[in-house]
């Protein structure tokens, strides 16, 4: 059953497809009580282009409303990082890793919205609904919104999985063309919700199945209530959550404001929860007596990406001297104010696979200088694309570009920055008319197939992943060698081996791995900070506002 739109989501690229030209009218969201006696403020940057974390490449769905929305088959433990149940009870490895069963959770509800509501319980048919979806290319849903998944789209699966049955009502077997070690880690991740293959039908029904990605309907501990473009998305608790009532009756996301702007809400207390603070506001942060400033280390990487596809970037040595040209250091002190370390290798230090002998590439203008001449280069100018909105792994991105752009100068490289936000950014790298890209990555997966297939793999520059365009058969295949085995020793010699071979190639040049921030209202409590860059509001409660539960 289906009730009217509450909203009208005012995107115009959601996942490539352009609204109605005459949307209905949206209805009034149901009251809620003040913000202050009843949920909390989480102020974020970052531009919103679905609500589906299937079709997100990062960014603000998968980062912050994922978490919130939606479940996943499994878990990843933020303190031990290992693998738990969550819709999946239990699950079993078959065929050395061939062959994976889930054993679903019985008795959990799907939310009622002002668009849906459920006549049922999450079932076997919701699971399999959601993985043909993405995997499965003749599926009718699998084109909707543009048929675009980045995350699994670079990382081959719609080749590499087999079949995705329902067994009974609780059992799933999802069967792969060959054993992949990595697997359990990917639907892991946030990339890999649940959504409700009712909600689709009757969707289906309608003619409006491009609405499943804009008006959300997901297992998850708070679901949407209202949203306005670039100003806030406001959460409802979902009463029948299955872990339990959430604390709070409501969570507002503040879109509004970046940089200081945040800042100033959070010391005045517009703002309870300020994510992704930046590195230069570290002391105001733990000055003030009202706040709290939680740090983690963060399963993230800080890059530049080079165009390897084009000239002179499709040269090595022309790579490696703009490397050789950029003071890591200073970016570490000017960008990152200690809250980072260098980083070696495309992989984070703290990845079981990361390269102990890898060397951070060192800073000498003189060496870039006569590298470039001996390239027969004596000007060059490029364009550096740079994303507008702090991320997880770096906080000020449009200020290390003119760090960057300022060390290039110094060896005559003339560089003029190009910010970009969002899809926009996806779309036109696509065009392969860029010459390089200040970008990142962070994943809620432990595994290094999560770092090295979206970012590197000859499949992700069709996915929109691999912004330096690179494609070598021989590291695709040492990637694959890495899945074929369980043995974790045999995995991490075929990661060493692939990370040797982008130090040779330097097809991106690592910058830095940053601890996860996150500062808060001294009264806010319960809140967990993930070092993948996400976690459930369920367990936040104001301290001071706390009473029964109602």
């Amino acid at each position: 059953m289906r009730g009217l739109p509450l909203w009208i989501l005012s995107l115009s690229c959601l996942a490539g497809t352009a609204l109605a030209s005459t949307p209905p009218a949206p209805t009034a969201a149901p009251p809620l009580p003040d913000i202050r006696q009843s949920g909390f403020v989480y102020c974020v940057s970052g531009i919103l282009n679905t609500f589906n974390p299937q079709m997100a490449s990062s960014g603000l769905t998968v980062d912050t409303l994922a978490a919130q929305l939606y479940d996943r088959l499994l878990d990843v433990d933020p303190y031990t990082y290992r693998l738990i149940p969550e819709l999946a009870q239990s699950w079993e490895v078959l065929d050395n890793g061939a062959t994976y069963r889930f054993h679903l959770r019985k008795d959990v509800p799907f939310q009622s919205t002002a668009w849906f509501t459920p006549t049922r319980k999450l079932n076997a048919d919701d699971v399999v609904f959601s993985f043909e979806r993405v995997f499965n290319q003749k599926h009718p849903y699998h084109d909707v919104n543009g048929g675009e998944y980045p995350y699994f789209d670079s990382l081959q699966f719609g080749d590499s999985v087999q079949s995705v049955k329902k067994l009974d009502d609780y059992t799933v077997e999802i069967r792969l063309q060959a054993p992949d070690a990595s697997f359990l880690w990917h639907i892991a991740t946030h990339y890999a919700p649940v959504l409700s293959a009712e909600y689709a039908d009757d969707l289906t029904r309608e003619g409006r199945q491009e609405m499943i990605d804009r008006e959300p309907v997901g297992t998850g501990p708070f679901l949407l209530n209202e949203y306005r473009s670039g100003q806030y998305i406001r959460l409802a608790r979902n009463d029948v959550y299955w872990k339990g009532k959430p604390r709070m009756p409501q969570v507002v996301i503040d879109l509004g404001a970046g940089g200081t702007g945040r800042l100033s809400k959070l010391l005045t207390g517009e703002c309870d929860v300020l994510a992704y603070p930046a590195a230069s506001q570290l002391s105001i942060l733990r000055d003030d007596p009202r706040l709290r400033l939680t740090l983690r280390p963060g399963m993230n990487i800080a890059y530049l990406a080079f165009n390897t596809r084009k000239p002179p970037l499709n040269d090595l040595k022309v790579r490696q001297a703009i490397s050789l040209a950029i003071n890591n250091q200073r970016l570490m002190q000017s960008i990152y104010y200690g809250t980072a370390e260098t980083a070696a290798s495309i992989l984070p230090r703290a990845s079981w696979a990361y390269d102990n002998d890898a060397h951070v590439t060192e800073f000498d203008p003189a060496k870039s200088r006569e590298m470039l001449k001996q390239a027969g280069i004596e000007s060059l100018n490029l364009r550096l694309w740079v994303p507008t909105a702090s991320q997880s792994y770096n906080p000020s991105p449009l200020k290390t570009a003119e760090l960057i752009q300022a060390d290039l100068a110094q060896v005559g490289i003339k560089v003029t920055i190009v910010p970009v936000e969002g899809r926009f950014q996806e779309a036109r790298l696509m065009e392969m008319n860029h010459d390089l890209t200040l970008t990142g990555w962070a994943t809620d997966s432990n595994d290094p197939d999560s770092f090295f297939r979206p970012l590197l793999s000859c499949a992700a520059i069709r996915s929109q992943t691999n912004y330096a365009h690179w494609c070598d058969p021989g590291f695709d295949e040492v990637l694959q060698n890495a899945l074929l085995s369980q043995q974790l020793a045999q995995r991490i010699e075929n990661y060493q081996k692939a990370q040797k071979i982008l130090e040779q190639q330097l097809p991106v040049l690592p910058l830095a791995s940053s601890l996860r921030l996150q500062a808060y209202r001294y009264d806010i409590k319960g809140l967990v900070l993930s070092p993948f860059g996400n976690a459930s509001f369920a367990g936040v409660f104001r301290e001071s506002a706390e009473g029964p539960k109602k």
